[in-house]
């Protein structure tokens, strides 16, 4: 079937493609200065499997057209104009989360926003291997872009809203057993001790933060004189809080704090450079674990400190107060309940 003049084509692309066919518009014209014949200037819509979805995107783009250039707006650069929005109106928990997010898209990062289609979306979520939390916000992720693509006419439909991620809510594809370190398994550590790195997983076992609550610790947060540091920044807003400093790991932290004065963080690389997660992890904690015969995640230490204390029969309160469980309190203990540092202290001594 012939279609309109003006209303854009689909050509089948040569060589070994997913998506061979294109479907395009005129752009303009040019004279070739040799033959005199007029030349035609293309913009490619968008690839599709079929020449059926090539002439949907078509159709897509005549009822909704928008000018050459946000044409070729990709996924990646929609994420960059939206991220300079939304960054400055987030915490830094909330951007890292997004960025890990828009990691997991590298596959559609280069496509044009407005031809993405719902399988586009799906494909990232049914392979980034990621579990289920992540996963939600990716979908978040995509449900901001989309918002933001539509308030400025770049698309005229929502596929996130479409994605499915619920198929993957019981079946966690990286799941890893997080168990408690054992009492051999710690003292096992203990035999460690004077190596600056098995004391960061002491230190942890010791604490009950999350690992990035801690690798983004600065010395200016840590009070070595009444055993306490803040917590200023977390994954949630009820982990803002005071962690006690036990006594058998507070030269451990005496010893971090005087290393490398150039260093502004309390944990650092040799060379005093702030860690990333997947830079202790890879180079520090796993290869501990490795050298020692152990199985375990720097989560693993959290849900040890946990268990350590209710073992030692800390009231419940003083554990989420610690561990920054607080979302997890009745109303009278998140409103009425005011632990002093000495308490948390105390109460840190008892495992």
């Amino acid at each position: 079937m012939r279609l309109p003049n003006g209303y854009g084509g689909v050509v089948k692309l040569s060589g070994n493609r997913r998506r061979p066919y294109a479907a395009r518009i005129t752009t303009g014209w040019h004279i070739n200065d040799t033959t005199g014949k007029r030349i035609q200037h293309y913009q490619i819509l968008g690839y599709a499997a079929t020449r059926s979805e090539a002439l949907q995107i078509l159709a897509r783009y005549n009822n909704f057209p928008i000018d050459g250039e946000t044409l070729k707006l990709t996924f990646g650069e929609i994420y960059l104009q939206w991220s300079e929005e939304k960054f400055p109106t987030i915490s830094y928990s909330n951007i890292k989360g997004y960025r890990a997010a828009f990691a997991t898209c590298e596959d559609i990062a280069d496509t044009p926003f407005h031809s993405l289609k719902l399988n586009d979306l799906q494909q990232v979520i049914d392979h980034c291997g990621k579990n289920y939390p992540i996963l939600k916000k990716i979908r978040v992720l995509f449900h901001q872009l989309y918002a933001y693509a539509m308030k400025h006419e770049i698309v005229s439909k929502d596929y996130s809203k479409y994605v499915n991620i619920y198929k993957y809510k019981n079946r966690n594809p990286n799941k890893t057993n997080r168990n408690c370190f054992s009492d051999t398994e710690i003292a096992l550590l203990w035999k460690h001790k004077d190596d600056p790195y098995y004391q960061t997983v002491l230190m942890l076992i010791y604490n009950g933060v999350r690992i990035s609550e801690l690798l983004d610790l600065k010395k200016e947060n840590v009070h070595l004189p009444e055993q306490y540091f803040d917590v200023i920044d977390s994954k949630t807003e009820n982990g803002i809080r005071k962690v006690p400093i036990a006594d058998k790991v507070l030269p451990f932290y005496q010893r971090w704090f005087q290393d490398c004065s150039s260093c502004e963080y309390l944990i650092h690389t040799l060379d005093g450079r702030h860690f990333t997660y997947y830079m202790y992890y890879n180079n520090v904690f796993q290869p501990l674990m490795f050298r020692l015969h152990l199985n375990h995640t720097p989560h693993c230490c959290r849900h040890t400190t946990i268990s350590l204390l209710a073992r030692a029969h800390v009231d419940q309160t003083i554990i989420k107060k610690i561990v920054g469980h607080s979302g997890a309190m009745t109303l009278t203990e998140r409103v009425y309940t005011h632990l002093d540092v000495p308490t948390l202290v105390d109460a840190i001594n008892l495992i």
